[in-house]
């Protein structure tokens, strides 16, 4: 026999389940991979109101917990759907940041509605587990872009580390066809010198 507590504590943890799951998805404008034109997102930001208008007058016939939920999973799709097309207009890793970000507060917004369907301890669990998954996902979300933002100045540092090397390497060689210049004289010498910072440049 299942003790109680457990049973608790897996009711509790299947609320945060059933809200994750509800939140999915986003509204069909919501998730663009490509970056968007103006109009486009202009358009999907209306599409996205009209969606959300049309969810929440869906929540209307309902009352109670029910209806906080609904209302709770409309605003969240909302919420998930304009976090998403700002990252696709304008796409960088920050707007990613914050499209994740968006996902998880509106997943705990849903299942903290959905915990209070529940009492005393279970209640108490639910709404733990579920503010353990929003910190989690926001966790990772941050390390995502620490990752990025190090990943982006480790590509400048090389970048600038090979142009130095690049230009290291021209000036030695320069130097070196300079001197061979030096055994000439005259307009050997001239066109000798020229030829050489024609080849390497003048650093």
């Amino acid at each position: 026999m299942i003790k109680p507590d457990l049973n608790t504590n897996t009711l509790a943890l299947g609320f945060v389940l059933s809200a994750v799951a509800s939140l999915g998805f986003a509204f069909s404008n919501g998730a663009l991979s490509e970056s968007l034109s103006k109009n486009d997102y202009k358009v999907g930001k209306d599409n996205i109101a009209a969606e959300y208008k049309l969810a929440k007058a869906g929540c209307a016939p309902l009352a109670g917990n029910p209806s906080d939920i609904c209302l709770a999973e409309a605003k969240g799709k909302e919420k998930v759907a304009l976090a998403e097309l700002e990252a696709s207009y304008k796409p960088s890793a920050k707007s990613r940041y914050e499209a994740l970000v968006a996902k998880a507060e509106a997943t705990y917004a849903v299942a903290k509605e959905k915990c209070d369907d529940m009492a005393g301890n279970a209640k108490d669990v639910c709404v733990k587990e579920a503010k353990a998954a929003e910190t989690a996902t926001k966790a990772d979300a941050k390390a995502q872009l620490k990752t990025s933002a190090a990943k982006a100045t480790a590509k400048e540092t090389s970048t600038d580390a090979r142009k130095d090397a690049t230009a290291d390497k021209r000036e030695a060689q320069y130097k070196v066809a300079k001197e061979k210049c030096d055994n000439k004289a005259g307009t050997a010498k001239d066109a000798c010198l020229n030829d050489a910072k024609a080849k390497y440049g003048n650093p």
